[in-house]
Parts: structure tokens; C-alpha cells; sequence
């Protein structure tokens, strides 16, 4: 059966269009609420949200129809995605609900869902919810309907959930640190971590205004970072984005790292500290040169789809617990259930602070191949596989590479184009074969 409305993280559009308006939202937490009590008589709800002046619309709209379906809500107020994800499991609550759509700019906002154990939903849940949607409302009567409370001291419960994942033999003293918290729901939260674990923290990106999230600051506008790195004469910096679940750093010299150089940081500390590492999830995107590193470590690279939602269920289906993408997205299961970005900094720190040496020393082994990506427009409906010139210059491109790189081609999920990626040793080349394999699939302008 085909999903109408969850997409790979939850639901998430422009306000006050389809599905993300105040109607719609109040019948979905009633039809989530519906399904919730098929297994469970009376239950509880955590409701987080990021920093977009929308969330307060949302947030009423998903109380109110919770609560109309009988179930009790405890809000939050802002607080980062994995922060919902902690709280639910801690609070045992039956349900954690986030308002927030991420990276995204602020006219954007979405709803996402965390079970009681603090993990992303099943296709099955979500395919119930929806079959729940098309049902008439089963509005409780006064007798049974659900109350709604605040939890006042979330924010301090999750800053020292954060503290617990850092070694408490190490601290953060005489380092001097500058943290962007993209005017995101970490605002009020990654500071704090980071100065109570003994940093000095220069704070940027910290006063939201319901309308500045992510808006040139944070992990999708790292150059803030670097600037600020460097104005600052700080000796690590770290972005996240707007929900914080999306990690950067970059390093006293204004060097910037990826999700992929972090991940494996992340998985060689382990190996260094005699850990057993036997294997890292990343995906279709993840750059070759962390494959053949990790290879050459005895570390095995499986490859899910993009998004953190697959690196998830492919560590899971694995038993492993490190995985990510380049984009920051860093999941470590035997610290957290889900991705979390303060969660990753500290552990990166960690490494740094325990082995005395700097990021890029401890990464002085892994040199990223040059990725080039192109956007091609296709005509909707078109199936690009069918087409011989673009398998043709596919077939050469790989054979010019000879292993030293790779050719990746998708479709988009959203819209008619078709996503052209290609990894080279040498820049020129993967340019070059990028723009063959672009003119191949489609003899106009590159979107």
C-alpha cells in the first residue's frame, strides 16, 4: 500500500498548504491517537518542536486533537529531535511527536514520530495511522477525553542525558569553542553541554526569532563556522542544524569536516581504543575513500539508501552501531536510539581530548576523493535506465575509472530529476565524466 502522506521522516511541507495546516494536523494526532489505543487504554504523548514561529499553530492543533481522542500530552516546548527521541524512553511514555522540519527554512514544517523505546516507526505503524486518517473522527466524549501538561525542566533532563555519553575521567578545559545552533531548538541547550563539560563557549546562532532558523548559520551554512572559528581564535567549532540532528566541525585552522570524515573518526577512535568495530553503515553517497580506509582497518562499509532513516534500519538489521551520511547525519546505537548531533560532537571531542592530538592529525590517514554532483531535469515519467546514450557513457565512465572511483545515478524522490554523482581520484576527470553523463541523460542546461 502506498503511503499519502508520510514521506522517509515523517510529514513535512510549507505551512499552510496541504498537509501541513491546522485541520489536517488536529485529524492526524486523532487518528494517531486512535491507533495508539487499540494497544494501550490510557496513553501518553511527548510533543517537542524546534524554533519556527508555525510550531506554536502545530503544537495547539496536535493537543487539541489528541487530547479529543483520549490521550494525554506532555509538552515539551523546544527541544531537539533526539531530545524527544530521549525523553519518550525515559518518561515511558507511549508516543514522542516532533515539530520540525529539520534543515528546512522556516516557512517549511513537518511532524515526525518516536516510538515509546525512542526509534523511528515501522511502514506498518504509519500505514495504520493513514488507514485511521480516512476514517470518520471518533470524538471522545467530556468523560474521556485527555489532558495536556507541561514537563518544565526538559531541557535540563536532556542537557544531562548529553553529559552521561561524554567520559567522565575527560572535561573539555582549555578548549575554547564555538557553537552554531542554527537558531534551532538547540539554542538554549548545546551551550550549556559544552560549557558545563568545562569548554569555553563562543555562541553563535542562538537567538532564534520564530523566523531565522537555519538562515545562513548552522550545518547547512558552515562558512558562518568558519568565520567565526577563526574571528574568535577558538581551537574546534561545531554546527548543527535546525532540529540538531546534523553535525560539522571544523578545526582551528577554519578546516571544515563532513558527516563522512566524522564517521570514521568516529569508528577508528574505537578500533584505536581496542574496541571491535564490525562494520559502519553509511550510504549510496558515502565518499570511497572512507570505504577503502575502513577496508584497509578490517572495518566492513555497508551502503543503505539515502537517509538516516535506512542507515538505522540497515545497523539495526546488522546489529552494528555506528553509521551516517556526509551531511551530518551520525548515529552511534549504543549511545543514543537515533541520530543526535550533540551526542556525535562529544564523542568526536572526546577522541581529541583523550589522545591529545587534533582533528586533522587524527584524520591525517583519509584523504576525500572529490565528489561532483549534477541536477539533471528529465521529463517526468521518464525511465533514464532505458536510455543507451547514458548507459553508454556510464559503461565508459567506470571503465575509465578502474576502480578509482565511482559513478552513481539516481532518481529523485520529490521531483523529475535525476541526481548524476561521480568520484574521482582526479577533480578534472570526475568533473569531466559528470558533464558526459549529464549531457547524455538530457541535451539541456544541468538544473
Amino acid at each position: 500500500m502506498t503511503r499519502q502522506y508520510f514521506g522517509t521522516d515523517g510529514i513535512r511541507g510549507t505551512v499552510g498548504q496541504p498537509p501541513i495546516t491546522p485541520d489536517f494536523v488536529l485529524r492526524l494526532a486523532h487518528a494517531v491517537g486512535q491507533v495508539l489505543k487499540r494497544s494501550e487504554p490510557h496513553p501518553t504523548v511527548l510533543i517537542g518542536k524546534d524554533t519556527r514561529i508555525s510550531g506554536y499553530m502545530l503544537e495547539s492543533a496536535l493537543e487539541s486533537g489528541f487530547n479529543s481522542a483520549g490521550v494525554d500530552v506532555v509538552l515539551l516546548g523546544p527541544v531537539p529531535t533526539p531530545a524527544v527521541a530521549y525523553l519518550t524512553r525515559a518518561q515511558r511514555a507511549t508516543l514522542g511527536v516532533v515539530i520540525s522540519a529539520s534543515h528546512n527554512p522556516y516557512p517549511d514544517n513537518g511532524i515526525k514520530f518516536f516510538s515509546a523505546q525512542g526509534t523511528k516507526l515501522p511502514d506498518e505503524w504509519e500505514l495504520a495511522v493513514e488507514a485511521a486518517l480516512a476514517q470518520p473522527p471518533a470524538w471522545a466524549d467530556s468523560s474521556a477525553l485527555g489532558r495536556a501538561r507541561r514537563l518544565d525542566d526538559a531541557a535540563g533532563r536532556y542537557i544531562e542525558f548529553c553529559k552521561s555519553t561524554f567520559a567522565s575521567e575527560l572535561s573539555l578545559r582549555g578548549l575554547k569553542i564555538v557553537v552554531d545552533a542554527a537558531h534551532g531548538a538547540a539554542y538554549h541547550i548545546a551551550p550549556a553541554v559544552f560549557h558545563e563539560l568545562g569548554a569555553d563557549v563562543v555562541a553563535i546562532g542562538c537567538s532564534p526569532n520564530g523566523r531565522n532558523i537555519n538562515d545562513g548559520v548552522g550545518a547547512t551554512h558552515p562558512q558562518t563556522l568558519v568565520d567565526a572559528v577563526r574571528a574568535h581564535g577558538a581551537d574546534l567549532g561545531l554546527a548543527l542544524d535546525g532540529d540538531a540532528d546534523r553535525l560539522q566541525m571544523v578545526d582551528a585552522h577554519g578546516r571544515l569536516f563532513n558527516g563522512d570524515e566524522l564517521l570514521y573518526l568516529l569508528a577508528e577512535d574505537r578500533l584505536a581504543r581496542g574496541e571491535g568495530v564490525p562494520g559502519v553503515v553509511g550510504t549510496l553517497m558515502t565518499n570511497m575513500a572512507v570505504e577503502q580506509a575502513l577496508a584497509g582497518r578490517g572495518v566492513a562499509l555497508a551502503r543503505a539508501k539515502v537517509g538516516d532513516r535506512y542507515v538505522l534500519e540497515e545497523l539495526h538489521r546488522r546489529g552494528w552501531r555506528l553509521g551516517g551520511e556526509g551531511s551530518g547525519h551520525l548515529i552511534i546505537l549504543d549511545k543514543h536510539t537515533t541520530g543526535d548531533g550533540i551526542v556525535a560532537a562529544l564523542q568526536v571531542l572526546q577522541a581529541c581530548v583523550r589522545r591529545q592530538r587534533p582533528l586533522a592529525d587524527l584524520l591525517q590517514g583519509l584523504a576525500l576523493y572529490p565528489q561532483v554532483l549534477r541536477n539533471v531535469r528529465i521529463q517526468p515519467g521518464c525511465d533514464w535506465r532505458t536510455l543507451p546514450a547514458l548507459a553508454q557513457v556510464q559503461a565508459d565512465a567506470e571503465a575509465a575509472l578502474q576502480g578509482q572511483g565511482r559513478v552513481l545515478i539516481r532518481a529523485s524522490g520529490t521531483e523529475p530529476v535525476l541526481r548524476v554523482m561521480v568520484e574521482a581520484r582526479d577533480a578534472a576527470q570526475a568533473q569531466r565524466w559528470a558533464d558526459a553523463l549529464a549531457q547524455a541523460a538530457a541535451p539541456t542546461v544541468p538544473a
